[in-house]
Order: C-alpha cells, then sequence, then structure tokens
C-alpha cells in the first residue's frame, strides 16, 4: 500500500466507526489489566461472562490479593488456562501492591514486569488507559496486516514495528481497535466478508471473496 492508500484505507474504517473501543469490559486501569491479560486464547465475550461478578467485587489488587487464588479461579473456570491465569493475576497484583502503591505503571517496561503480561497486553492498557499510541498486534491485526498488505511480518512486533512506521496521524490512536474489529467481524480467519469490506478495493489479497456465500438450505 501507499501512503495516499493507507491514509484512505483508515480514513473509512474511522468514518464506519468514529470511536472505536475495546470490547473488553472494566472499571478502571487495574481491571483493564486484569481483563486483558484473561483475554489471551480466549474470547472478550468469554472474558466478559467472567469478570462480571469478578469486577462487582474486586477493584483493586490487594482485594485480588484478599479474593485469593482458589477463589479467582472460581470467577474465572470458563476461561481458558484459567489456572496458569489466576496464579499471574495474584502474582501481578501482588507486585502493584509491593512495588508501585497498588498503581498500574504507565510505561511498557514496567507493565511487562507484572506477571502475565506481555508486549501486546501492556501496549493495550497503555493505548485504551493511558492514551497512547501503542500497537497491540493479536491474531486479528497479524492476519489484517499480512492479508491487506497494511504491515507484512512474520510476528506481531514485526507487524508492530510495520505500523509504528506506516499509520499516520490522525488515526494512530484508534488504528489497533480498528484493525482488531475488521478483523474480527469483517475480515474473518476462515472466510473474509469481502463483500461488505469498506477497504475491499485498497486491499491486496489475491482471493477475494466478492459474493456472500449462499446458505446450504
Amino acid at each position: 500500500m501507499t501512503n495516499d492508500q493507507i491514509f484512505e484505507f483508515f480514513r473509512r474504517l474511522a468514518e464506519d466507526n468514529p470511536s472505536p473501543e475495546t470490547e473488553l469490559e472494566y472499571g478502571n486501569c487495574y481491571q483493564l489489566v486484569v481483563a486483558v491479560a484473561l483475554s489471551a486464547q480466549a474470547t472478550d465475550v468469554g472474558v466478559n461472562k467472567a469478570t462480571r461478578a469478578l469486577f462487582a467485587e474486586v477493584t483493586t489488587p490487594a482485594q485480588m490479593i484478599e479474593l485469593g487464588e482458589d477463589g479467582l479461579k472460581e470467577h474465572i473456570k470458563t476461561i481458558g488456562l484459567f489456572n496458569s491465569k489466576a496464579k499471574n493475576v495474584i502474582a501481578l497484583s501482588q507486585l502493584l501492591v509491593d512495588e508501585y502503591g497498588g498503581e498500574v505503571p504507565d510505561t511498557r517496561e514496567d507493565l511487562v514486569r507484572l506477571p502475565g503480561v506481555g508486549r501486546k497486553t501492556a501496549n493495550v492498557v497503555l493505548n485504551c488507559w493511558f492514551g497512547q499510541e501503542t500497537f497491540a498486534v493479536d491474531t486479528h491485526i497479524l492476519r489484517v496486516g499480512n492479508r491487506t498488505g497494511l504491515a507484512k511480518g512474520k510476528t506481531p512486533e514485526q507487524v508492530e514495528a510495520k505500523l509504528e512506521k506506516r499509520v499516520p496521524q490522525p488515526f494512530r490512536l484508534g488504528a489497533h481497535h480498528w484493525l482488531i474489529l475488521h478483523g474480527r467481524y469483517t475480515c474473518k480467519a476462515r472466510t473474509p466478508e469481502c463483500w461488505r469490506c469498506p477497504v475491499v478495493d485498497l486491499c491486496s489479497y489475491k482471493k477475494k471473496v466478492l459474493e456472500k456465500p449462499k446458505r446450504k438450505s
């Protein structure tokens, strides 16, 4: 894609959804960290179902520690890898209490020190809560970046670096939300819904599905 095409790509996505947001539910920065950590290899819908009751009870790291690992597991047992995730959430909560006064830090370097928090999770928190222009590359963005030609790379880090270089203002803050939502609902893994895609003419994908498949009767 040329720079002009990239600008137009995001302009159309922005026109379609002017205020994109994460679909994870949370009430404060700490709950956002927990929700994103829990969302690895799980759907946002599944995480939200598990965290609604949890977040009604737990709003701070200290309260999470008090709830304990077994108590947390009861809340999140419907989420994949819940045993290791519960262990990490208790550990990250303890670290926040011990070293950060119970507050979530606002740098990537500090965030990735938290157990269960990798670069992607840190980027989501920095973007959604602290308003930083970060690009959290998940499976959707990896696919969309490669399929469209917007940002090709074999790893999330490579795609993130390309996005960092190529995404123009005023789209940098919302870019990762637009790309995630586009991958989740339009540029789907198995059958991309090119017939209703707002950026289909800008996309370099060679196997475009331009007609909606007919349902088998």
